[in-house]
């Protein structure tokens, strides 16, 4: 087994943009095995003399390079972070400059901009997301769906529940869900209280071997999850959609946050933060 390689996401505040930018650099090298680690809130002289120690010590121990991925805006703590034997890519040195230059204009370098709460407002427009969606989960409640953004509808388990949470933390937008039981399936026509939020509904589907492996971890050996069930779930559920002009996407092959990002654009539905 070939030694993994040490990775370090370090900033001054959460982690998520270092995480988040060498994540998707990482994804491109398939042959690599890496051990990653996040490292935030590295906001002190101090704290990056101690941090490049750790990660020299990694790097003698490992006989590999350590790759480091920083976030960090204030100058004298990126200069502190001198770190020996390690790849180091810093995302601020190596696009604000340029960003300066293009804009005529000097960068704020305020922390917690990205992350943070410097609009109070459109903090709270992302709670009050957050708290519609998980009150509307699963067609638990049914009432004030007239503020919905977007209303996901799809068998049980094609994943609903997450899309809903991530379009409400990562855009502000009011997502509830409605699982379509086998009785809405028997029908020719929607759920009766969904009927007047048709131009809200998205539907969510999935291949059946997927969704037959999701529900037997859950429910194994059960009618729920039997294969000629989700097959027959999967297909009525599809039918509906198209008779009734439902948009739906497959979630098979989608993470939530491709799932999200195609909700947005094939629904027109804008950021609210």
């Amino acid at each position: 087994m070939p030694h993994r390689r040490s990775v370090f996401f370090v900033s001054d505040r959460t982690g998520i943009t270092a995480e988040s930018l060498g994540n998707t650099l990482l994804t491109q090298f398939d042959a690599q095995e890496f051990k990653r680690e996040t490292v935030p809130f590295i906001d002190t002289v101090e704290k990056a003399q101690e941090l490049t120690r750790q990660i020299d010590e990694v790097g003698a121990t490992d006989h590999l390079k350590p790759l480091v991925f920083t976030s960090i805006i204030k100058a004298d703590v990126r200069a502190a972070l001198q770190i020996s034997h390690a790849l180091v890519i810093d995302f601020f040195e190596t696009f604000i400059g340029e960003l300066e230059r293009e804009l005529g204009e000097k960068a704020t370098l305020q922390l917690g901009k990205a992350h943070g709460m410097s609009n109070e407002a459109e903090y709270d427009h992302r709670i009050e997301a957050v708290n519609f969606s998980l009150n509307h989960d699963d067609g638990v409640k049914l009432k004030d769906l007239a503020e919905a953004d977007v209303i996901l509808i799809g068998v049980s388990r094609s994943g609903k529940t997450p899309t809903c949470l991530y379009l409400a933390l990562q855009y502000g937008i009011k997502a509830a869900n409605y699982p379509l039981t086998p009785e809405d399936l028997d029908s020719p026509t929607l759920p009766k209280m969904l009927l007047p939020y048709r131009s809200k509904m998205f539907g969510l589907t999935i291949d059946p071997a997927r969704l037959h492996y999701i529900r037997s971890e859950r429910r194994p050996d059960s009618r729920y999850a039997s294969m000629d069930n989700c097959r027959r779930e999967v297909n009525e559920a599809e039918s509906m959609f198209r008779h009734h002009s439902v948009p739906f996407i497959s979630t098979t092959h989608k993470s939530i946050e491709e799932i999200a990002s195609t909700i947005m654009h094939k629904a027109h539905l804008n950021r609210r933060f």
